[in-house]
């Protein structure tokens, strides 16, 4: 059964985006449903971070149809615009924080756009996105150059947070971490979509990630959206990328250890 715009939060079709003479999507269509995780994958070149700058208004496509949480962006106006842009987060490749602010005051970035809310509401809800992300209370007052890895990725987190998104876009958010720590990153990630109801648009190259967390996942190749589906849908997709990708030996052993994982939960 067809999926109607009540169940989508994300609906993008005939996507074109090129940059010069070079067409990085042509013609992509993605459906992304409320409140699931959906994986975005493909080879170097394939436009993955520039599918969610797109989506995002950072990058003007040379054609296409993108229709967040109902609202046509090619048709919304101004204030449409920006009611729309506060209801997803972003955290961009390394938390992206502004390096002069502590980590306080980069989550409560956000919160000043929103008109006649207190300094110390402010404050209070900014603490409390950052705990949310998983940081102890002494990272509050860190600058970004204090932090670690991870820590800065937590970080941009609840600074995506901030506003109680619908949508959360997360470009590589386990690049770089080391295997605990991006385990407990992908813990984190799926049990804040689950208890909040966020839909979250990842993505990654990391295959324990995609097993971990990922309600779905869509595969870019040939300037498209080659095939959505379940990581089990994409044993059986006949396509040479897909298949090495998913049946390669790092895929056997991300696919044994989700295994393992889950018989221990049982």
């Amino acid at each position: 059964m067809a999926e109607t715009q009540t169940d989508l939060a994300i609906r993008v079709r005939g996507l074109c985006n090129r940059f010069g003479t070079h067409s990085v999507h042509e013609g992509l269509d993605l459906d992304v449903r409320r409140g699931e995780i959906m994986g975005i994958v493909g080879g170097s070149g394939t436009g993955k971070s520039v599918l969610l700058r797109t989506i995002v208004g950072l990058q003007r496509p040379a054609e296409g149809q993108i229709t967040v949480l109902g609202v046509d962006k090619s048709r919304a106006s101004d204030d449409e615009a920006r009611a729309l842009e506060r209801r997803w987060g972003v955290m961009f490749q390394d938390g992206a924080l502004f390096s002069a602010l502590t980590v306080r005051e980069n989550v409560e970035v956000p919160l000043r756009s929103v008109p006649g809310l207190p300094a110390d509401i402010r404050r209070d809800l900014a603490d409390l996105k950052i705990a949310m992300a998983g940081l102890k209370p002494v990272a509050r007052g860190k600058f970004p150059s204090e932090l670690s890895g991870g820590m800065r990725k937590r970080a941009g987190l609840a600074r995506a947070l901030a506003l109680d998104p619908d949508i959360v876009f997360l470009d590589e958010p386990t690049a770089g971490l080391d295997p605990i720590g991006a385990a407990e990153f992908d813990t984190l990630i799926r049990g804040l979509s689950r208890s909040l109801g966020l839909t979250v648009f990842l993505v990654t190259h990391d295959l324990d990630t995609l097993h971990a967390t990922c309600d779905r996942v869509a595969v870019l190749a040939e300037r498209k959206v080659l095939v959505t589906g379940t990581m089990a849908e994409m044993l059986d997709v006949d396509h040479p990328w897909v298949r090495d990708y998913f049946h390669g030996p790092r895929a056997r052993a991300a696919l044994a250890d989700a295994q393992a994982h889950s018989t221990e939960k049982t």
